[in-house]
């Protein structure tokens, strides 16, 4: 009874964690946060959403830091950001958008992936939250993606020239009324993955440290020295994944971007 008693307390604590919530924890202090109802919506700030507000506001100090002095040489924070925009230009806007077409879209690109990089970060310090493991978060940076890709396709293509570069050419009529559901269909699963791909990786790193975590209050204090030792290896293992996944939803953004502009390759 006591060892089912604390698989339940420790499945409590990681619930605790990583589900959003209307009060922010800050170890024993709990914060209520304001209740906003608006025709019938629940509008509440919830921890989360201070998060975001929080990645968004270091995105803004990181661009006024970096820009402040402005010289041939950057040096410190700058130098490290000016590294940063250099990858994503000659690595993933430019090969993915073509020479013509990434500087348009190099700010929307920058942009993503430090607020990304920022919510996944975040959820790492004590007391944080990692808001890009809320599913609704997620999505609604899929949602962004998704209309940048249908709105780069429809300025560069036309609306009708748009949807009709979804068919390959010289497709057989008979095989239209099945071809045309499927490319559409394709067309939907792009921010599908993009949403799922990020919300499945960070949720599930934050749920192995806490799990780990959790170990030593069902079996112990004798295996904490082994518990710790995996958490920690664990926790650097998420800066890690917080930077690898901003980057391939960054990535997997422009790619989509670029075949809804380019529709002949």
């Amino acid at each position: 009874m006591a060892a089912q008693a604390e698989e339940q307390s420790s499945g409590s604590f990681i619930l605790e964690h990583i589900t959003d919530h209307h009060e922010l924890h800050l170890g024993p202090l709990h914060i209520p946060l304001p209740h906003i109802e608006l025709f019938g919506i629940d509008m509440s700030i919830t921890g989360h959403l201070v998060m975001m507000w929080v990645a968004s506001l270091l995105l803004i100090l990181s661009l006024i830091i970096s820009t402040k002095r402005r010289g041939l040489i950057p040096s410190g924070f700058a130098n490290a950001i000016e590294a940063i925009a250099i990858f994503i230009r000659d690595d993933v806007a430019r090969p993915n958008l073509g020479e013509r077409d990434a500087p348009k879209y190099m700010p929307f690109l920058m942009t993503l992936f430090f607020f990304v990089l920022f919510c996944n970060l975040l959820g790492l310090i004590p007391f944080g939250q990692t808001a890009t493991g809320n599913i609704n978060v997620t999505a609604t940076l899929a949602g962004i993606s998704f209309a940048m890709m249908l709105g780069a396709g429809i300025k560069h293509n036309g609306l009708f020239g748009f949807f009709k570069g979804l068919i390959p050419p010289n497709l057989p009529i008979a095989l239209l009324p099945l071809m045309i559901p499927l490319e559409f269909l394709g067309l939907l699963t792009k921010p599908f993955a993009l949403c799922i791909r990020l919300f499945a990786n960070m949720l599930a790193g934050h749920v192995v440290i806490l799990s780990l975590i959790g170990i030593i209050f069902i079996l112990g204090l004798f295996v904490s020295p082994i518990s710790i030792a995996f958490a920690l290896v664990m926790y650097m293992l998420e800066i890690f994944i917080g930077f690898l996944q901003a980057y391939v939803f960054t990535l997997l953004t422009a790619l989509f971007v670029g075949l809804c502009i380019h529709q002949e390759h």
